[in-house]
């Protein structure tokens, strides 16, 4: 079976994407047709990319950054939970990805994305970024809206309706994955 990294683009405090992440969790395990495990952005701390770090935290930078890299490369493909923040890919997102090349390389990704527009310009804006890092992007994407998915802005409460892109990513994602894990090998 593949391997399957859902990772959760944003660590700002509050975020909404906790709950879409793991919504998208729970649809992707219950097709029984890969491994789907939940990565999140806050669990690895990761400093702005070039800026200084403080000798003595360089040896815990170091190995947050391994930590980081190392289970990105256990994957076989991706889905990305990004919010769209003005108009483009959070921050913290960017960073993380910057920090990657040969662990991402040959590898496939989906896109769910949240925001007043459902992420649609996070999304193209992620899949310049993963052209450059061989990443073979996947066209159908989820889209949640703030204004119908979520009440007031911040409780999740998505739409039947998306289980049916969520659906038609997975099917695109797993084959691309696949076939990429074969080029790999």
């Amino acid at each position: 079976m593949l391997n399957i990294g859902v990772i959760l683009g944003s660590v700002r405090e509050g975020r909404n994407g906790e709950a879409v992440a793991k919504w998208m969790v729970d649809f992707a395990q219950k097709r029984n047709d890969a491994n789907y495990e939940l990565v999140d952005l806050a669990d690895y701390p990761l400093p702005l990319l070039g800026a200084p770090i403080e000798k003595d935290q360089e040896e815990k930078v170091g190995e947050t950054i391994q930590a980081w890299k190392d289970k990105i490369a256990s994957f076989d493909g991706f889905i990305i939970v990004a919010p769209e923040y003005n108009h483009a890919v959070g921050g913290a997102l960017k960073n993380a990805l910057d920090y990657l090349n040969p662990e991402l390389n040959d590898k496939a990704a989906g896109f769910v994305g949240y925001g007043s527009l459902g992420g649609v310009r996070a999304h193209e804006n992620l899949r310049l970024i993963l052209g450059e890092l061989q990443v073979a992007d996947v066209r159908t994407a989820v889209t949640f809206s703030l204004m119908t998915d979520f009440e007031n802005f911040s409780v999740f409460k998505p739409a039947d309706y998306h289980e049916n892109n969520a659906n038609d990513m997975l099917d695109q994602l797993l084959k691309w994955s696949g076939a990429l894990k074969a080029i790999r090998a």
